[in-house]
């Protein structure tokens, strides 16, 4: 990690701290999202009811709605009030209880693991967010790319080692002939467990950057209620969404994120379905395969994140838009679990490398005094864009009698939209605008 990639005055062990975080969240989306408690929702939670893919898909798409609505706000406040860490270690704690707390739910609670599902999504949103937020603060512009990559790969690390520790126990658990009742409790567990423990590098280590601007600490003094702060941040992203005109690449690319992250968003919340219900997977074989598919998404993610530096992050994004469009073809047409591997082999390359070039360039977009506030848009369009993608696909599946194959198919839509919207966003125009002075 070259000093000569970061912001004047950081130290490397900073942005290692703030990487860890990626770290950290990581095994949330890996084990509970996409690998183990997705399938066993519909499985076992929900006893395989036609209604079951259609209601995880609408527990995840209220969670998201919530961020949607609340994100843009709460990051103008972050940005007021220099609160980034602080509300990042709220929702962190808030994400590892309720994780933990999923242990609690069995066959036919379903009410319960709706509920614990919402909740624990919508913390690990809107922290992975804030810490997003963190990134114009820490990396060059030149090298925003590389460091968003660093995060991402890292991250990918910390979803291995929770599935990886998961696989084992459930590989154990299975030879001594223990359920799935059983097992998958101990996997949440662990997945909570980890994810607290590594959040605390991040917090030893991250530095909050920003302070409060005059116009907060001269409007809200020390005693001043919280609804008049939240109404202060209000104020704030109003002034913001009146000047949208001058950030118009932010909101081409806010536009493409939509698009293309619906699309992502069926891959991470119904991978696990699908290699299951389709392709018939046993549950430890789709254990590995999303191992397998996390080594992919690191290699992506590093891989790319240097690549886009250099390419340029339009081309690097475009490049693995396209690759997306493939894995659907793949998935649609594929009819044994090794057709299946070559989709999940190249999903997880797109997947590494589309997250990280896109939070890169919504970084260069963003101006560093409203870090937050921007990214809590980047927030409100990916959200959106995870209703709408597993919704979507949900209704499809549910409207054809179960018919996933036509689902996946259609998914490629999404990513072809986001490869036309890509084409209407003009980096240099974007960073002058976000940058005026520099």
């Amino acid at each position: 990690m070259s000093e000569s990639a970061l912001q004047p005055g950081v130290r490397r062990r900073e942005v290692f701290g703030w990487a860890m975080y990626d770290f950290a969240n990581s095994g949330y989306t890996t084990v509970v999202i996409t690998a183990v408690f997705a399938a066993y929702f519909v499985g076992g939670v929900a006893g395989n009811a036609a209604w079951a893919t259609f209601a995880w898909t609408a527990a995840l798409s209220v969670s998201y709605a919530i961020v949607m609505f609340g994100m843009p706000a709460l990051g103008a406040y972050a940005d007021l009030h220099a609160a980034k860490k602080r509300l990042l270690a709220f929702t962190t704690t808030g994400c590892v209880l309720a994780t933990a707390a999923l242990g609690a739910v069995g066959p036919g609670d379903v009410a319960l693991a709706v509920l614990l599902i919402i909740l624990s999504n919508t913390f690990y949103s809107v922290g992975e967010s804030l810490i997003a937020a963190f990134l114009p603060e820490l990396a060059r512009p030149k090298a925003m790319g590389k460091v968003s990559g660093w995060g991402w790969g890292l991250g990918y690390a910390g979803g291995m080692l929770a599935l990886g520790l998961s696989l084992a126990y459930v590989l154990s658990a299975q030879a001594r002939k223990v359920s799935a009742d059983d097992f998958v409790p101990v996997t949440l567990w662990i997945t909570a467990a980890l994810y607290g423990a590594a959040a605390l590098v991040t917090f030893a280590l991250l530095r909050e950057r920003a302070v409060p601007r005059a116009s907060a600490t001269a409007s809200t003094p020390a005693l001043m209620s919280a609804w008049g702060a939240w109404r202060a941040s209000m104020v704030q992203l109003r002034t913001t969404l009146r000047r949208a005109s001058d950030y118009r690449d932010f909101v081409w690319l806010l536009a493409c994120a939509t698009c293309y992250q619906a699309g992502v968003a069926v891959a991470i919340a119904l991978a696990a379905i699908y290699a299951e219900s389709v392709i018939g997977f046993e549950k430890q074989e789709t254990m590995i395969l999303i191992f397998a598919l996390n080594v992919a998404a690191m290699t992506g993610a590093l891989l790319f994140g240097h690549l886009q530096d250099r390419i340029g992050h339009r081309v690097a994004l475009a490049l693995t838009l396209l690759g997306w469009i493939a894995t659907c073809v793949l998935a649609a047409a594929s009819q044994t679990k090794a057709d299946f591997w070559w989709a999940a082999g190249v999903a997880g390359l797109c997947m590494g490398s589309s997250q990280s070039a896109g939070r890169a360039m919504a970084a260069l977009l963003a101006p560093p005094a409203q870090s937050a506030e921007f990214f809590g848009l980047w927030s409100f369009a990916t959200r959106l864009a995870a209703v709408i993608g597993p919704l979507s696909y949900g209704a499809i599946t549910w409207a054809t009698g179960g018919d996933q194959r036509t689902a996946i198919l259609w998914t490629t839509v999404f990513f072809a939209a986001g490869l036309a919207l890509l084409w209407r966003v003009d980096l240099a125009r974007g960073q002058a605008a976000a940058r005026p002075a520099g």
